[in-house]
């Protein structure tokens, strides 16, 4: 099975893409890809944008990746409740090229930020848009206060509740 992770963020240090890596990490014999979403430059979308060069090269790289997958895992940052702005805007130009850009594949989604929230926000909000965009959500988990619940250094979930948790949802992917 091959995975394609990645965390709605473009910090070079994104919690979020500690905790997908993880995550698609913990499924048995997989072939794992980290996305990083800087890689996808797109410009600001507007129609009158999308007007003068058509379909961004990033947007269609992006969903280019992510149909090379047999199944997904993202953790989405949130910022004041919401997806950061780089994501909506790599998303909204997605949507213009393939309105299902998660394909139908089978995902994981999860959320977490350094405060109690755990994202929680952005996670219900991605999770109930998930199938108007091809979204195969089969399992989501938001992990709060991350430094209190992760050991950055060793790349895991040190709450035994919390990674049990995440360990179950990742074996749904391949069903």
């Amino acid at each position: 099975m091959k995975i394609i992770a990645f965390g709605a963020s473009t910090s070079s240090t994104s919690i979020n893409k500690a905790l997908a890596t993880y995550a698609a990490g913990l499924v048995d014999d997989a072939q794992v890809t980290v996305l990083d979403i800087n890689n996808y430059s797109v410009p600001m979308f507007s129609e009158d944008k999308e007007k003068e060069i058509g379909q961004a090269p990033g947007a269609q790289a992006f969903l280019q990746d992510l149909a090379e997958a047999d199944a997904l895992v993202i953790s989405f940052a949130e910022h004041n409740g919401h997806h950061p702005a780089a994501y909506k805007n790599l998303f909204d130009w997605a949507t213009r090229v393939e309105r299902e850009v998660f394909q139908g594949k089978p995902a994981v989604y999860l959320a977490t930020s350094p405060g109690p929230g755990g994202a929680q926000n952005v996670l219900a909000a991605a999770t109930a848009s998930a199938g108007y965009f091809g979204g195969n959500v089969k399992a989501s988990v938001s992990v709060p206060s991350f430094y209190d619940n992760f050991d950055v250094e060793a790349g895991v979930v040190t709450n035994a509740e919390i990674a049990q948790q995440i360990h179950q949802a990742v074996q749904l992917l391949g069903n």
